[in-house]
């Protein structure tokens, strides 16, 4: 596709916000708006494209756009249907289990709201995943919001177990502009694409370069991002440039990788906001994605938190 940043720096970002129900607490969260939250704590202009319920759980989410100072003008309320929630089962040895909730207020983002707040906004960037196109009302109103916006287009696909069919991926692919996956969603590719299944032969690494470099051409790409945990992450561009980043300080200690992505994202975006070169932003989004790893949850709940990167990165 080709298309450059335009000057607004401003990011639009579509999709869920919602709330994690653990037993014993309620954490807002939704890959999109945890994207969201760390761009406004670091004073980039954002607009967050969802839909909440008018319910207790919506005024959680309300109360996370005033603690971030974050503009209402893309945020919805549904008089019918309820604000998003997963519910969360701890399991042996620090796992969870998630249980996505259906028919939920981010299935119904009305389009008319969201083309005029994104017309007015005219934001450089824009984010979409694919969790909040589950439901035919949201995945046509994220289709007429990428019509009438002339923005970049980041998809973070975020598959989830059972809220996705390959169709939407190859959409939302054939509509973006850097995609970016972690190892096991780009298996996931290999095998929709190439038909290359889990229990083949492990692919050299020859192998995976060259599939990447074609996945890239299928979809008409300009990047694509693997992130590899705490290993770092590889970017292939679309011309054929290879940036590898192995060499992350390690978290000191890690409490959960929830919302590791999600951080990741954010500084990439960030970094496409203040033009810092590609090294530097991959650099800085998985030294960032790792201090994630080291507090609890996917966002921090003292805003101190981002003190240290705000200095270092001015």
């Amino acid at each position: 596709m080709g298309a450059a940043v335009t000057a607004s720096p401003l990011t639009a970002i579509f999709g869920e916000a919602l709330v994690d129900d653990f037993s014993t607490e309620q954490v807002v969260g939704g890959a999109p708006f945890n994207v969201a939250r760390h761009l406004a704590a670091f004073m980039a202009p954002q607009l967050m494209i969802t839909r909440i319920g008018n319910d207790r759980l919506g005024q959680l989410v309300r109360a996370e756009f005033e603690r971030f100072a974050m503009s209402e003008a893309g945020l919805q309320v549904d008089a019918m249907e309820e604000t998003g929630r997963v519910l969360v089962e701890r399991g042996a040895r620090g796992g969870h289990r998630f249980t996505i909730l259906p028919n939920q207020a981010y299935d119904f983002i009305e389009r008319e709201q969201a083309v005029a707040a994104v017309e007015q906004a005219q934001p450089g960037m824009l984010y979409f995943g694919t969790l909040a196109q589950r439901n035919e009302h949201s995945r046509a109103t994220l289709t007429a919001v990428l019509d009438a916006s002339r923005a970049l287009r980041f998809l973070d696909l975020n598959l989830r177990d059972g809220q996705v069919e390959e169709r939407c991926v190859t959409r939302s692919l054939q509509a973006a502009h850097i995609v970016k996956v972690n190892e096991e969603e780009l298996q996931a590719l290999f095998q929709w694409y190439f038909q290359i299944r889990p229990e083949d032969p492990q692919l050299s690494a020859e192998e995976v370069h060259a599939s990447c470099q074609a996945l890239l051409q299928m979809f008409s790409l300009d990047g694509l991002i693997v992130t590899l945990g705490h290993r770092g992450s590889v970017y292939f561009g679309s011309s054929g440039q290879v940036i590898n980043h192995r060499d992350n300080p390690a978290p000191p200690f890690v409490i959960d990788t929830v919302g590791a992505g999600d951080a990741f994202s954010a500084i990439f975006l960030l970094g496409r906001i203040r033009g810092w070169d590609l090294e530097q932003t991959l650099s800085r989004a998985n030294e960032f994605a790792g201090a994630i790893c080291a507090i609890p949850g996917a966002v921090p709940r003292d805003l101190g938190f981002y003190d240290k990167w705000m200095t270092r990165w001015r």
